[in-house]
């Protein structure tokens, strides 16, 4: 099984401290010995994750972003991130959502969620959640969850939503502009042996809040199939 090495995460402390061409340029050969271990490693979590759910990303490598950055509209014009992070995309539209990994020394995490829902779709969890919250404070509120993912995490608006009342019961909810969740992993967890299964663990409890949403997105007030 694909693992993470402590050579990996020193290669990162050094990018951080040394993020610059001429260094990445002289340190390429270990930068791509990194990128394929981190594309072996999610190769394994992929395909744990595709015994419980169905993935659209072909490979671990090809669930990875860039390491360069986009500095085009950034103050800070450092060219490298200092960590590994990539997206498992499930398949079809009747599986919304999406699974997001980020490995950093002191900052790995998993999340999941709907991270940037389009207007219509946002409006439509709006409207839903206005009349039928309780599916979605289900999940939230089983124990096991929360314990393993916390609070449910995206930015919310200060005000209320344009169309909705300010006094409703459900506001807190409805403030939301986007729903996702997050859970957090040491550096000795990251290290160990069998993370690539702790991880896939991990991301596979995100199911039941994946098929809440994606009821909510697939059918209209009335429960009825759009």
């Amino acid at each position: 099984m694909g693992t993470l090495s402590k050579n990996n995460f020193a290669f990162l402390n050094d990018l951080r401290e040394n993020n610059n061409k001429a260094w990445f340029d002289k340190h390429r050969p270990t930068y791509e010995e990194m990128k394929d271990e981190v594309a072996s490693f999610a190769d394994d979590v992929l395909n744990i994750l595709n015994k419980s759910d169905v993935i659209e990303t072909p490979s671990g490598k090809k669930s990875m972003f860039r390491i360069f950055k986009d500095v085009r509209f950034s103050k800070d014009k450092s060219p490298y991130k200092h960590n590994w992070s990539g997206y498992f995309r499930r398949a079809t539209a009747n599986r919304r959502g999406g699974y997001f990994y980020r490995i950093e020394p002191g900052n790995t995490y998993i999340s999941g969620g709907f991270f940037g829902p389009n207007k219509e779709d946002l409006l439509h969890f709006r409207k839903q959640l206005e009349v039928d919250p309780q599916p979605l404070r289900d999940i939230l509120n089983n124990k096991d969850f929360k314990s393993y993912f916390g609070e449910l995490g995206g930015d919310q608006l200060k005000t209320t939503p344009k169309g909705f009342d300010k006094e409703a019961e459900n506001i807190d909810l409805l403030r939301y502009k986007a729903y996702h969740v997050t859970h957090y992993f040491t550096d000795e967890e990251v290290l160990s042996p069998d993370f690539a299964k702790t991880m896939a663990n991990g991301l596979i409890k995100l199911i039941p809040f994946f098929d809440v949403m994606t009821n909510y997105l697939l059918t209209d007030l009335n429960g009825e199939e759009i």
